[in-house]
C-alpha cells in the first residue's frame, strides 16, 4: 500500500466555503430568473392584450354591424320603390308596405339617431309612406318619389360607417405595430438582461469554485506532512472522528536513535530515511491503513482491527520486515542498522476515546523503548 491521504476528510460540508458558496452567486442567478420571468409576462400580456381586440373588431357588433343594417335596410326601400314605380296592385302594394317595414325595423337604430341627423326625418317619412299605401289615397309614383330621401339617408350612413370601419382598421392597425415594436424592443432587452445577469452568475460561480478549490487545496496541504506526503496530527484525529463505531487499530512507531542518525548522516540524508521508511511501512500494514507522521521521527498507523492478535500479526511483520531491510546507521550504539520502537492498541473511537487510546499506545511504545528498543508491544484497553 502506498500512503495517501484521504479525500474525504478535505471537507464535510460545514466549512466557510460551503456555507457561504450558495450566498455568494444566488443573487445573479435570481436577477436572471427574474428577468426571463418578465419576458414571459410581457408576452402573456401582449397575447391577452391582441385577442380582445381581434375579437372586438371582427364581433358582429359596432361600426361592421352598423353599415350591414343600413345596407340591407336600403334594399328593401329599393325593392318597395321598384314595386311603386310598376303602378302596383293590391298584393304589389302589400309587399312593398312589408319591405317599407322590414326596412324600418333595420332603420331604427341608435347608433342612426346619434351620429345621423336625417334619420329620424326619414323614419317620419318611412310612416307617412306606409299609411298612405294603407289609405291608398297617394299615387304609388308619389310615395316611390318620396322614399329617396330615406335611401339618400342609407347611402349616407353606409358611407359613414365604412369611414368609420376604415378609422377603426387603421386604429386597430397602429396601435398593432406599436404593440409589436414594444413587444420586440422590450423582450430584446429584458433577454440581453437576462443574459448578462445569466453571465453575472455563471462568473461568480467559477469565482466561487476556484476558491473553493483553492481552499480545499490549502486544507489538504494543511492536513499533509510535507515531507512524506502522508497525513499529521490533525488528519489523524479527523480520521478516527469519522471512524468513531469502528474496531481501528492504533499503531505509533518510532525510529530508534534517530536523533544521532541525523548527527551523523546529516538532515537531508535523515529526511531520505523517513521517506523510505514510509514506504516501507506502507507496504509492510494492510492495504487498509492510513499513515500519519505525527513529527519528528513519530509515525501512526490507523487500521481496522478485528481483535489484539490480528494487530500483533501486523506489528511482527512491519518488525521484521524492517530489519530485512537492514537500512544503514552508523551511530546506532548497539547495531549497524536502523531499528523500530512499536506500540499499539486496539479500540473503539464512542467508546473508549481517541486519547485513552493513544495514551495506551504510547505506553505501550515507552514499554519498548525502556527494554531496549527494537521490538513491539501492544496494550489492550479495558
Amino acid at each position: 500500500m502506498k500512503p495517501t491521504l484521504d479525500s474525504s476528510r478535505d471537507i464535510d460540508g460545514k466549512g466557510p466555503a460551503s456555507s457561504k458558496r450558495p450566498v455568494r452567486y444566488i443573487k445573479w442567478l435570481s436577477l436572471s430568473l427574474m428577468s426571463f420571468m418578465a419576458l414571459m409576462v410581457l408576452i402573456i400580456y401582449e397575447a391577452r392584450w391582441v385577442l380582445p381586440e381581434i375579437q372586438t373588431y371582427f364581433s358582429q357588433s359596432g361600426n361592421l354591424t352598423g353599415q350591414q343594417l343600413a345596407t340591407r335596410s336600403r334594399h328593401y326601400l329599393q325593392d318597395a320603390q321598384a314595386r311603386l314605380l310598376d303602378i302596383p296592385g293590391p298584393e304589389e302594394r302589400a309587399a312593398a308596405i312589408t319591405d317599407i317595414e322590414l326596412a324600418y325595423g333595420l332603420f331604427d337604430v341608435d347608433v342612426y339617431h346619434q351620429h345621423y341627423d336625417c334619420t329620424s326625418p326619414s323614419l317620419s317619412v318611412l310612416d307617412e309612406t306606409v299609411t298612405a299605401l294603407e289609405n291608398n289615397n297617394v299615387l304609388p309614383v308619389i310615395l316611390a318619389r318620396e322614399l329617396l330621401d330615406p335611401i339618400a339617408c342609407l347611402t349616407r350612413i353606409e358611407m359613414g360607417q365604412l369611414d368609420l370601419r376604415g378609422e377603426a382598421i387603421n386604429s386597430f392597425s397602429d396601435r398593432t405595430r406599436w404593440h409589436n415594436q414594444v413587444l420586440i424592443y422590450t423582450s430584446l432587452l429584458i433577454f440581453a438582461f437576462g443574459l448578462l445577469f445569466w453571465w453575472l452568475h455563471d462568473r461568480q460561480l467559477r469565482r466561487t469554485e476556484k476558491a473553493t478549490q483553492e481552499t480545499l487545496r490549502w486544507m489538504e496541504r494543511a492536513m499533509r506532512d510535507p515531507l512524506t506526503g502522508i497525513g499529521n496530527r490533525s488528519a489523524l484525529h479527523q480520521d478516527v472522528m469519522q471512524q468513531e463505531q469502528q474496531s481501528l487499530g492504533l499503531v505509533l512507531v518510532d525510529i530508534d536513535f534517530f536523533k544521532q542518525y541525523n548527527d551523523t548522516m546529516g538532515h537531508p540524508a535523515g529526511d531520505a530515511l523517513l521517506r523510505h521508511l514510509v514506504l516501507l511501512i506502507a507496504d509492510a500494514l494492510p492495504e487498509e491503513a492510513t499513515l500519519y507522521r505525527l513529527g519528528g521521527d513519530e509515525f501512526a498507523a490507523l487500521l481496522p482491527c478485528k481483535d489484539v492478535d490480528a494487530l500483533g500479526r501486523y506489528c511482527q511483520q512491519l518488525h521484521l520486515q524492517v530489519q530485512q531491510s537492514a537500512f544503514s546507521h552508523a551511530a546506532h550504539p548497539n547495531k549497524k542498522q536502523v531499528t523500530l520502537s512499536i506500540g499499539a492498541t486496539c479500540f473503539i473511537p464512542s467508546r473508549v476515546g481517541f486519547p485513552r487510546a493513544y495514551e495506551a499506545a504510547d505506553k505501550a511504545l515507552y514499554q519498548v523503548k525502556t527494554a531496549g528498543r527494537d521490538d513491539w508491544h501492544i496494550i489492550a484497553i479495558a
